[in-house]
């Protein structure tokens, strides 16, 4: 059997992304729950989102071509947040993960803040820019419902769809939110002489119970396949 081998960019996957066809954007999710008093988070709990995975964080998909078919690949080995909340110390890494909760990347939205005069280095006034980034991320700790745990660096959802598909498969998750609904943490790196920007980066976490991953033609937006509990693969047509 003819057997190619292909990885495809993710660059070019998002290209295809029309806005009717994208779920709401991460940050606009985040953002409406942030903005909600703390008493109402509650009234969260349960709610169905649904969101589209930012393939170019994880730079791509392997898809390997057989005959009229295409393989395609969604590594989740190594998507393990590694926050405070996260962290198990006591976990027995022979049949548990230290890392709680895993994460699909959504988003990423770079602001630029200004700028200012400095003199890191005596003598040598600089501009200093200031950056900010903010990352999306969909947070959930029942990975394994999906399909076993395995220490295969291969592991995570895969698809087998119609070749003609290459370079326009998407994916989109869906899930139910949890306590504590939405997480952030801040990291602060300041302007030095050789790197002159204050960087700020901000991980922002949806957080709730997987329910679904689906593959999706991002030419025409439509499901092409779904990977519920119990599975980790679905077919196509």
């Amino acid at each position: 059997m003819f057997f190619l081998r292909y990885t495809f960019a993710a660059t070019l996957v998002a290209a295809f992304f029309g806005a009717a066809q994208a779920a709401e954007t991460a940050e606009r999710q985040f953002v409406a729950i942030a903005e909600l008093p703390a008493e109402s988070l509650n009234a969260r709990l349960e709610q169905i989102v649904e969101v589209d995975v930012d393939l170019t964080a994880s730079g791509s998909l392997a898809v390997s071509v057989v005959g009229e078919r295409i393989d395609v690949l969604y590594r989740m080995a190594f998507n393990q947040i590694a926050e405070g909340w996260s962290w198990r110390p006591l976990a027995d890494p022979a049949v548990d993960d230290y890392y709680q909760y895993k994460f699909l990347p959504l988003q990423s939205v770079s602001v630029e803040r200004g700028q200012y005069e400095h003199e890191d280095k005596i003598g040598t006034p600089q501009l200093m820019k200031v950056s900010w980034r903010y990352d999306y991320f969909l947070a959930f700790a029942n990975l394994y419902d999906f399909y076993p745990r395995s220490v295969d660096d291969d592991a995570g959802f895969s698809a087998n769809l119609s070749a003609a598909l290459a370079g326009h498969v998407g994916m989109r998750a869906k899930a139910r939110l949890i306590e504590p609904v939405i997480s952030e943490s801040t990291t602060f790196w300041k302007a030095t002489y050789g790197k002159p920007t204050d960087f700020t980066l901000k991980k922002r976490y949806l957080v709730g119970k997987l329910e679904e991953v689906a593959f999706i033609d991002t030419a025409s937006g439509e499901v092409l396949c779904r990977i519920g509990p119990g599975q980790g693969r679905c077919t196509g047509r």
